[in-house]
């Protein structure tokens, strides 16, 4: 498999699934160019041109890069560094994405087969090692407050991700401790990806701070988000494999309203599936019974979620901190860029329950 060449790169071949993005869909074709030309930099290699290539044709929302750039626009032109910094933001997170199917065991991403699907671990861990390196790379030239910003975030992710790797069967976790770890694991670099937009822009500190809080509260609503799809969503809508959350035992918010509302007997009983899931289908097993046995349990679960308000309880949660960041814009200056990001708030904090 090739690579694509940079001239098949076009507004018609990025993600239409984030509306608010039309106002920079052209900076982010370059942001696009930007990292395919970075994974494609050893033609020489022919393993690694397989491996970029499924990078490059799993493209995703960019919503990370969207956030920086509009964040940008908000106060001047898109700089061609601002480009850059949104290609690092991307690729940390590609990378991030590469390592977490390998710890997960995830077969679909983007709509397609995940590089360790395809090429085994091996393969997933040290393209996202070598996606690291690249930023490192890309981030010599920068000036040290963006690159301080950069690397706190990466640090932030990293720490939340072994924060919620070691809450695991952990059923005492409270509602502040999930908020904390998801806002280290995900919300910490939505927040970083608004305050570098504006910073390179010239904002005020008042206005980077505004920015950044509008970041982490999206963030937050985003990943609770995306914990409600793990639970209720359609692999095939959503793109990736989904139920990892429950074969894993992690504790996420809606499950953890649940294990604080019902009685001791319900209550074990959740766990008790939580258990069953993970013994079924550990270690990769796809036995028929495996599929069958984890499907019938997750019906079971979502039911218990649906009938006590838990589902219903993280969505509305979800939309409290969607307009915690709406209003965190409320002292910034009116603009289409402003309007885009109440937009893209909107649509990250989206859920079907």
């Amino acid at each position: 498999m090739q690579s694509p060449s940079h001239t098949d790169i076009s507004v018609d071949n990025l993600p239409r699934s984030i509306p608010a993005f039309r106002l920079i869909k052209d900076e982010l074709v370059h942001v696009r160019k930007l990292i395919d030309e970075q994974v494609a930099d050893c033609p020489d290699e022919a393993w690694l041109s397989r491996l970029s290539g499924q990078l490059s044709n799993c493209g995703g929302k960019m919503l990370r890069p969207g956030l920086l750039l509009l964040s940008g626009a908000l106060f001047g032109a898109v700089t061609d560094k601002h480009i850059r910094v949104a290609a690092i933001i991307e690729m940390i997170h590609n990378a991030a994405l590469l390592h977490d199917d390998v710890i997960d065991e995830g077969e679909q991403r983007r709509g397609g087969p995940t590089v360790n699907n395809l090429w085994g671990n091996e393969s997933a861990v040290l393209l996202g090692d070598f996606l690291l390196s690249k930023v490192f790379e890309m981030c010599a030239d920068l000036e040290l407050e963006v690159t301080g910003i950069i690397a706190g975030a990466t640090v932030g992710t990293c720490r939340g991700e072994l924060r919620q790797v070691i809450q695991r069967h952990n059923w005492q976790l409270s509602e502040a401790e999930y908020i904390e770890i998801i806002t280290e694991k995900t919300a910490g670099l939505f927040g970083s990806c608004c305050l570098l937009g504006g910073l390179m822009s010239g904002a005020s500190e008042d206005e980077v701070c505004a920015l950044a809080d509008f970041g982490t509260n999206l963030g937050i609503a985003f990943q609770i988000t995306d914990d409600l799809l793990d639970i209720t969503g359609d692999e095939n809508k959503a793109g990736k494999t989904l139920g990892r959350d429950v074969d894993k035992n992690k504790p996420t918010l809606p499950v953890i309203h649940l294990l604080r509302t019902v009685d001791d007997g319900e209550r074990n009983a959740v766990i008790d599936l939580f258990s069953q899931a993970c013994s079924t289908v550990g270690h990769g097993e796809k036995s028929q019974y495996a599929v069958r046995n984890r499907g019938g349990n997750r019906e079971v679960l979502v039911e218990m979620l649906r009938t006590n308000g838990s589902l219903e309880y993280a969505h509305n949660r979800a939309q409290e901190f969607v307009a915690k960041a709406i209003a965190a814009l409320s002292k910034l200056r009116e603009a289409d860029a402003k309007k885009a990001l109440i937009e893209a708030a909107r649509f990250a904090g989206r859920c079907v329950i």
